[in-house]
C-alpha cells in the first residue's frame, strides 16, 4: 500500500494527518535550522499511551533526541503528575530543549474501522484504543459512579470520570469513539499545561506537540493529527505557534 493510499484512508476522519515519520522529520529539521541545535541536545517525553503499538509504530529517528521520558498512561494521560515532571525537567541538557509530543491515540485499520487495528501475528483486529473503548461502553450503559475510583484500577477510573464528565456530548457525537478520544485530548492538555506551569526547566526551549497519535494496521505505520504545536522561550516566556512546522505541503 503506498503512502497516498493509507493517508487517503485516515483522511477520511483527520484530514491534517501526516505520517508520523513524517512529522519526527519535521520536527528534528526545525531543531537543527531554526533552534540550532542537535537533536541529542533535545529531551523527550511522550504522553502516548502505554500501548505497546506505539512503541512499535513510533519513528526510529526520534531516537536520535534524548530519552524518552514516558509522562502517559492508559490513552496518554499524564499519570507521572509534577514528580514525574519534575524529574524530566532535571535531565534536560542546559543549553538545550524539551520536546513535549502528548495525546490520546486511536486505531483506523486499511477499511476504515475506527477503532480498530491488525497487530502484528494476530488473526482478527483488536481494539485501539482499547482503554477509550472499554471506558465508552461503560458511559453507554451508565456504569460509570461519579467520582468513583479503583485503587487497583486507578488509571482507568481516571478516563472514566474524563468520560462521564462530558457523557452528553460523546453520545450524542456522530462517532462516540472519535469524539471520545477528543474529550480525552483535551484533558490531557489541560493537565500537561498545568504540570508545566508548576515546573521550572533550565533549558533554551520547551517545544510541545499535541495530537491524536493514529495507529493504522501493522503494514500500514502511524500517523498524526496535530491540534497544537508551540515553542516556548524559556528565558523569556514567549511562546510562538509552530503549526506551520508540522503542515503538509506535499
Amino acid at each position: 500500500m503506498k503512502k497516498r493510499e493509507k493517508l487517503a484512508i485516515v483522511r477520511q476522519h483527520y484530514p491534517n494527518a501526516v505520517s508520523t515519520i513524517d512529522a519526527v522529520n519535521k520536527t528534528i529539521l526545525f531543531v537543527e535550522d531554526v533552534l540550532d541545535l542537535e537533536p541529542g541536545q533535545v529531551m523527550l517525553a511522550d504522553s502516548l499511551c502505554s500501548d505497546d503499538v506505539n512503541s512499535i509504530q513510533y519513528p526510529a529517528r526520534a531516537s536520535e533526541f534524548l530519552g524518552p521520558f514516558k509522562l502517559g498512561g492508559l490513552d496518554g494521560f499524564p499519570f507521572v503528575g509534577l514528580t514525574g515532571m519534575a524529574a524530566f525537567s532535571s535531565h534536560v541538557p542546559d543549553e538545550g530543549a524539551v520536546f513535549i509530543y502528548y495525546g490520546p491515540h486511536i486505531g483506523i485499520s486499511k477499511d476504515g474501522n475506527l477503532g480498530k487495528i491488525h497487530r502484528i501475528g494476530q488473526y482478527k483486529s483488536s481494539d485501539c484504543c482499547g482503554a477509550a473503548k472499554a471506558g465508552l461502553q461503560k458511559l453507554i450503559d451508565h456504569a460509570i459512579v461519579d467520582g468513583h475510583i479503583n485503587d487497583l484500577d486507578y488509571q482507568m477510573s481516571t478516563l472514566e470520570q474524563i468520560l462521564l464528565q462530558q457523557g452528553d456530548r460523546i453520545l450524542d457525537a456522530p462517532i462516540p469513539l472519535k469524539e471520545a478520544t477528543e474529550v480525552i485530548y483535551e484533558a490531557i492538555d489541560k493537565r500537561i499545561r498545568e504540570l508545566l506551569a508548576q515546573t521550572k526547566f533550565k533549558c533554551r526551549y520547551i517545544i510541545l506537540t499535541g495530537a491524536i497519535l493514529i495507529n493504522g494496521d501493522s503494514d500500514m505505520g502511524s500517523f498524526t493529527s496535530t491540534k497544537h504545536a508551540e515553542l516556548i522561550d524559556v528565558a523569556t516566556g514567549e511562546s510562538k505557534n509552530l503549526m506551520f512546522v508540522l503542515e503538509d505541503r506535499v
